[in-house]
């Protein structure tokens, strides 16, 4: 998968603008929330009171580091760069919701580069590679800069995948050319990075890049789990490399079921100083979204204690909009599937979504619209996105929908139900 690169679930380009699409795009997912039985639910939506925020403080804290990486390397301040990726691995510094700061520092760094050699590989052609040798001529000029060479070896895994996502999907044509340009980018993404030992360095940024590198070899499944186990070791408040072991231990990737059960309890136990039992949690969360069967192993109150200490610990509003938008539309009892759920999985996953009312109750105090417009698309698909605007009020609406799903029996008699930061509570009917 791309590394810090656009993905289902990072849907803008390296300006921040959401790509554009027809506004149909999301209308089946969203769709998928009615009730034929539930008549008046438009109405009952207008009761739910919930304040809004189209800009969050992630999505500003995401903004300003990666415009700093891209500002500082489009002024060709490779040592400044290079000093605040350092520093922000060694201050572990994080946005509100838990994403690393040097990795998006890396990742503004080098999406000019990286959108370029997009912007050909989807017209058809090989992406010229001056940009590319001019970044390599940096890391002669700042030797032993393990940032810059962090920001390098990304770029050549980026353009790499992008090559053969290409290639698999048609857009480009397939051949001996086109294999060694791809496997030359991950050769040298590895070669860039193996001088530099994420511990010794104290270096998460690194030790998520090789985890990430672990894509482009041979029989990665020998080592998922160790090399994981080291970078949640170096930056276990990070969730996302939590997420991404999960993930990557699904069986279409590196692991089984069994295997993704034994690291989540791991995981658990080893952050439990940090997480409480919130490790396992996140570890199930991306496999849970993408693969119907990883409930077979769930231990649902496992699971569930886990979603009450990440809440009761990291009380910041775009984590809880992310797991009430789980709960609410990933677990929703009518989401399509792929394949028959394994034999009590209907009820592991009712649980799960009855557990969104007790963080609408206690936990949401505002609405993140984009958290809940990413959730609707089903994880794996790359299509092109409506707009922001769309996706802000298609956002709005499903969030809106589920509570009014959940809450339909109270507020069928003209009672409102309001949040506030003290908590959700019913307004009489007027």
């Amino acid at each position: 998968m791309p590394f810090m690169s656009r993905s289902p679930k990072d849907h803008t380009s390296p300006d921040g603008k959401a790509a554009s699409a027809p506004d149909g795009f999301l209308g089946g997912a969203l769709s998928r929330l009615r009730r034929k039985t539930e008549p008046d639910l438009d109405e009952l939506m207008k009761r739910i009171i919930l304040p809004s925020l189209p800009v969050s403080d992630e999505e500003m804290a995401r903004a300003t580091h990666q415009d700093l990486g891209l500002k500082l390397a489009r002024q060709d301040l490779w040592e400044d760069l290079a000093d605040r990726i350092e520093y922000a691995d060694e201050s572990r510094l994080a946005t509100p919701g838990g994403e690393s700061a040097s990795l998006l520092l890396a990742f503004g760094a080098r999406s000019d580069l990286v959108a370029a050699a997009e912007d050909a590989i989807h017209d058809g052609v090989h992406p010229d590679m001056s940009g590319m040798e001019a970044m390599e001529d940096i890391l002669l000029d700042h030797h032993g800069r393990h940032a810059l060479a962090l920001i390098v070896a990304l770029s050549h895994f980026d353009i790499g995948w992008a090559l053969q996502t290409a290639t698999t999907s048609g857009d480009l044509p397939s051949g001996p050319d086109t294999s060694d340009r791809i496997d030359a980018h991950f050769q040298r993404a590895a070669d860039l990075l193996a001088p530099y030992d994420p511990q010794e360095r104290d270096a998460p940024s690194l030790a998520a890049a090789k985890c990430a590198l672990l894509a482009t070899q041979r029989h990665p499944d020998r080592r998922v789990a160790d090399d994981y186990e080291k970078l949640i070791t170096l930056d276990p408040d990070c969730p996302r490399h939590m997420r991404a072991l999960g993930f990557h231990l699904l069986p279409r990737y590196y692991g089984t079921y069994d295997q993704l059960e034994l690291e989540a309890r791991r995981t658990a136990a080893r952050t439990g100083d940090v997480w409480g039992s919130g490790g396992y949690t996140w570890v199930y969360l991306d496999a849970l979204a993408t693969d119907d069967a990883a409930l077979i192993r769930l231990d649902a109150e496992y699971f569930i204690e886990g979603l009450d200490h990440i809440l009761g610990i990291k009380r910041d509003q775009h984590v809880t909009n992310q797991l009430a938008a789980f709960c609410a539309i990933t677990m929703a009892p009518d989401r399509p599937r792929l394949a028959p759920l394994p034999p009590g999985s209907d009820d592991t996953r009712a649980r799960l979504h009855e557990y969104l009312d007790l963080i609408l109750s206690k936990h949401l105090t505002e609405l993140h619209p984009l958290v809940w417009s990413q959730t609707l698309v089903s994880p794996g698909l790359t299509p092109a996105l409506p707009s922001r605007r769309v996706l802000v009020t298609k956002g709005r609406q499903a969030a809106l929908r589920a509570i009014a799903l959940r809450f339909a029996h109270e507020i069928a008699d003209g009672k409102t139900i309001a949040f506030s930061s003290s908590g959700m509570y019913r307004l009489p009917a007027l």
